[in-house]
């Protein structure tokens, strides 16, 4: 029988509460698709042979199929050595990455394992008038990077990300402010000044791609060396 679990923010209290008892069963492929398509992030607990061959599933295993990077994260049972509810809790809040991931010591896990490592931040701190506008205006906007960027939310407000600030030369009065990471040449990007629009992150986005963002980057610094 193929067990279900489906995923939002709540992770660990859905695990606990006694209704689990009740999820949702799904007896064939098309099933399986139509759930996964359903929400941002799924948990599936695979145990029927039906449907193995679909997911590349050999055993027994609980997947977790995000849409953020098109990424399926299979957790094997038969070669798990202890199976708890705190080992569960922690595989499901690393790669539980979604459109925008609020960056902590956990999810960052997730994030640097992730095939995709090109990071899009919104760098803003909890509790400011912008926080809540800015983080669904990118949020918004990340479906259509899907597979090339991660958007990661970083909150200024707390003293643990001043680290993650501190590598863009940020500091939490300089907030909110948009920033590119991208971890296969181990280098950053600040959006220039300006309104953080739909429109700028989505041209700051494009340059990236296109390469015109790192082009402006090396020519500044060979005109540095110049000097």
């Amino acid at each position: 029988m193929l067990f279900v679990l489906l995923l939002s923010s709540l992770i660990a209290s859905a695990i606990a509460d006694e209704k689990a008892r009740a999820l949702p069963k799904l007896t064939d492929v098309d099933a399986v698709e139509s759930f996964i398509d359903a929400a941002e992030v799924v948990v599936i607990g695979f145990f029927q042979m039906e449907v193995w061959a679909k997911y590349s599933i050999t055993t027994d295993t609980i997947s977790i199929f995000r849409k953020a990077d098109l990424h399926q994260e299979n957790l094997q049972l038969s070669e798990t050595k202890k199976l708890d509810s705190d080992g569960l809790t922690r595989f499901f809040q690393i790669n539980e990455l979604h459109y925008i991931t609020e960056y902590n010591p956990v999810t960052a896990v997730g994030l640097f394992n992730s095939d995709v490592k090109t990071h899009l931040l919104l760098f803003v701190n909890r509790g400011a008038a912008d926080f809540t506008e800015l983080k669904e205006r990118l949020g918004a906007l990340a479906p259509e990077y899907t597979g090339q960027f991660l958007f990661v939310l970083v909150n200024g407000a707390l003293k643990s990300n001043a680290r993650s600030l501190g590598y863009f030369g940020l500091k939490s009065r300089d907030l909110p402010k948009v920033g590119i990471y991208d971890g296969n040449s181990d280098r950053a990007w600040l959006l220039p000044p300006g309104e953080i629009s739909t429109e700028r992150v989505r041209e700051f986005c494009e340059s990236f791609l296109n390469g015109t963002l790192q082009e402006q980057e090396d020519t500044k610094q060979d005109s540095k060396t110049e000097l």
